[in-house]
């Protein structure tokens, strides 16, 4: 079976707005208030919860790799606690998962948010069970750019591997599947969508009701 498994936080949903708030948690705990901006920080906090801690602490003048360890764990905690308050599915996305999944193509996630947190994410968002594989950050002793996370996902899919397609946003998604040897979509919509050309993917995606024509074009049909 073709595959095409999805990462998550800017590429299925625009988690950046929870993200953000939680990372400013960890801020005013370090008495020093909000840092990070959701009107300009969406592209940081879509690299992650140590980038975020990591910018806003360069930021301030104050980077320690030590403090961004220690106050991981409390963004963690603190995302859980509102996971969903501010998050919003991409438009047509889950249209797009649908007509896949309708069409035969086995369909996942792979992100490199803790797999727990992901499937806590959807669940949330009430498209958790749309997804027949889900891989996240600590499934797998490796992870993205690593290949093997989204050949698990694959797997777990009911899919061949070497016949997948990964849609993604970002150098990390683009270089997962240039080392796994299968071609990668990268969406325009997203805080960084401007950058994603000069990573010459296979093709770009401006709205997902292009992504069903586009995987048979880039992976063919499941027959």
């Amino acid at each position: 079976m073709r595959s095409v498994i999805f990462d998550l936080d800017g590429t299925l949903a625009d988690t950046s707005g929870d993200l953000l708030a939680a990372a400013n948690t960890c801020f005013r705990q370090m008495g020093v208030g909000d840092v990070l901006d959701p009107g300009v920080d969406q592209g940081v906090a879509l690299r992650g919860g140590k980038r975020m801690l990591r910018v806003g602490l360069e930021r301030l003048g104050r980077f320690d790799p030590e403090v961004v360890e220690a106050y991981y764990p409390v963004l963690l905690e603190a995302y859980a606690e509102d996971i969903d308050r501010r998050t919003v599915l991409y438009p047509g996305a889950m249209e797009a998962v649908a007509a896949l999944s309708a069409s035969g193509y086995g369909v996942g996630v792979c992100t490199n948010k803790p797999e727990g947190l992901a499937d806590l994410l959807l669940s949330r968002l009430g498209v958790r069970d749309a997804f027949a594989s889900l891989v996240g950050a600590d499934t797998l002793p490796v992870r993205k750019p690593d290949p093997e996370p989204l050949r698990e996902a694959a797997r777990r899919a009911g899919g061949d591997p070497a016949k997948t397609l990964l849609v993604g946003d970002s150098d990390t998604d683009r270089n997962t599947a240039k080392a796994a040897g299968v071609p990668s979509v990268l969406v325009t919509f997203g805080p960084s969508g401007a950058d994603m050309a000069a990573l010459a993917p296979e093709a770009l995606l401006e709205r997902y009701e292009d992504l069903p024509a586009l995987v048979v074009q880039l992976i063919g049909a499941n027959s």
